[in-house]
């Protein structure tokens, strides 16, 4: 058995596999059925046992096969990566992004899968901070890219995202019908923050802030629990709470933009591509259903699941 292994039999091998099928594996690999048996049956003599049990319609792996199929991905795999590593045309390097946390809990998981997926050679240094905080850092250098609250005073930032801004609930409390109305949102520099009390001022609703900060977490967790209202775009949505409409007395906001910055001294292919992605990204994602002003927001991500393995990742730093 001194001969190597043929890599396109073990892809046929792990196609079968996959499909549960040979006659499906045959359109995966572009092979004739028949083909597709014969490589199967030359590896088989090449390790000279079987590797699928004869009879019947399922295909069913021997205890040989099994054993086989985890060397068979991780040799493909491996072959993979290799040509991955010489193949000039993939992108390589690394990207500095920083975003707020809310938009790292929604937006994050599609921008790496989507990313990654595509750019495998690329490591993501991420850091979660404020909008402010992150505009600082890219002014100086510190950060290639960031998702940001757009304003007049960093208009070198393109807009990627409008959705709906709304005043929420608890689902499960009346905290919104409260003489003073209490308020969980984000720190003075927040664009919802000035918002939502720019149109309660307006509608004179009185309020106090009870909770300030910039941690989503936070500001969700107040909400749930009762305590507050908060203000909050539409991707933002959780199980548990309650969007709160005109019927309700609560004033329609405008809606809410999400940005993406560049470092002047940025314009690289590896963070074109980035951006391209997060662009793409973002236009793509899917809000969760809500009923305005009827009770609860339906257990619905805003970030469509990605089917991919992530790459090496490194968080919170630059």
């Amino acid at each position: 058995m001194a001969a190597p292994l043929d890599l396109d039999q073990l892809r046929t091998f792990a196609a079968v596999v996959d499909s549960g099928s040979f006659t499906r594996a045959a359109d995966e690999v572009f092979k004739t059925q028949s083909a597709v048996s014969m490589q199967v049956r030359r590896l088989e003599e090449r390790l000279g046992t079987e590797l699928f049990e004869r009879g019947g319609r399922a295909v069913r792996l021997t205890e040989a096969g099994a054993r086989l199929l985890t060397y068979a991905r991780r040799m493909l795999a491996l072959s993979q990566e290799t040509l991955t590593a010489f193949d000039e045309t993939h992108i390589a390097g690394h990207v500095r992004i920083g975003l707020p946390d809310d938009y790292a809990e929604r937006f994050l998981p599609e921008i790496m899968a989507r990313f990654v997926r595509t750019n495998p050679r690329v490591e993501l240094q991420i850091a979660c901070e404020t909008t402010s905080s992150l505009v600082e850092h890219v002014e100086k250098g510190h950060l290639d890219v960031a998702l940001v609250c757009p304003s007049k005073t960093h208009a070198w930032s393109e807009i990627v995202r409008r959705e709906p801004l709304h005043f929420v609930t608890s689902a499960s409390h009346s905290t919104h019908e409260e003489r003073v109305l209490p308020l969980a949102i984000g720190r003075a520099d927040c664009n919802w923050r000035r918002q939502g009390i720019d149109a309660l001022n307006a509608a004179g609703r009185e309020h106090r802030i009870l909770f300030t900060s910039w941690s989503a977490q936070i500001v969700t967790s107040a909400v749930l629990a009762g305590l507050a209202v908060s203000v909050l775009p539409e991707c933002a949505l959780r199980p548990g709470m309650r969007v709160l409409g005109e019927a309700e007395g609560f004033p329609r906001l405008p809606d809410a933009e999400i940005a993406v910055m560049r470092g002047k001294n940025s314009d690289t292919p590896v963070v074109g591509a980035l951006v391209d992605h997060i662009r793409e990204s973002l236009q793509n994602l899917v809000p969760p259903a809500r009923v305005e002003g009827e009770g609860d927001v339906p257990e619905t991500r805003c970030v469509r699941p990605a089917r991919t393995r992530p790459a090496a990742v490194a968080a919170g730093a630059w």
